[in-house]
């Protein structure tokens, strides 16, 4: 595993058409981080893989620390009530740092703001701990769109605010 590198500062700002190769590059990095293999990686590659319309259509958000990217994540509306957590990667020497922390918490502000009831997260395995933290609760299961045969666990994040 790589060197964790905390970063002093983070700020989060809307991703750019034009970085849709370089986050495409960042998610597969990201994805590579939990010892897949290369074969793997490349049957990923294609759902890797980010477009700049996507970035345009969906809220798109960019965290920087030190004048560089660390992570991103992509919101995609499911319906009136319901938002999925399409994307959300963080560099590998950033994991463990704060940086997937800071864009879970703005994900779900931003969803919040939107007026969603659910989050939906398509976990990583690797990654369920992590949602999990977040408040998410794991609802099943779902094929993976890159590994026929494989399935991922679904989880659901309630976006409600807990009344006072």
């Amino acid at each position: 595993m790589p060197l964790v590198t905390a970063l002093p500062t983070i700020t989060i700002r809307p991703a750019r058409p034009d970085e849709a190769s370089f986050l495409s590059g960042l998610a597969f990095r990201s994805k590579a981080y939990w010892g897949y293999s290369r074969e793997f990686m490349d049957a990923c590659r294609d759902e890797l893989t980010i477009a700049p319309g996507t970035l345009v259509a969906n809220p798109s958000f960019v965290a920087e620390g030190d004048g560089a990217a660390a992570g991103f994540y992509i919101l995609e509306r499911l319906d009136d009530t319901r938002v999925e957590l399409a994307d959300l990667f963080v560099e590998p020497e950033h994991i463990g740092t704060g940086v997937g922390r800071a864009l879970m918490q703005h994900a779900i502000a931003a969803a919040r703001e939107s007026g969603y009831a659910i989050m939906v997260i398509q976990a990583d395995p690797s990654a369920e701990p992590f949602y999990t933290a977040a408040g998410a609760v794991t609802v099943g299961t779902r094929p993976s769109d890159s590994i026929q045969g494989r399935d991922l666990p679904l989880m659901e994040l309630p976006l409600a605010m807990p009344a006072r």
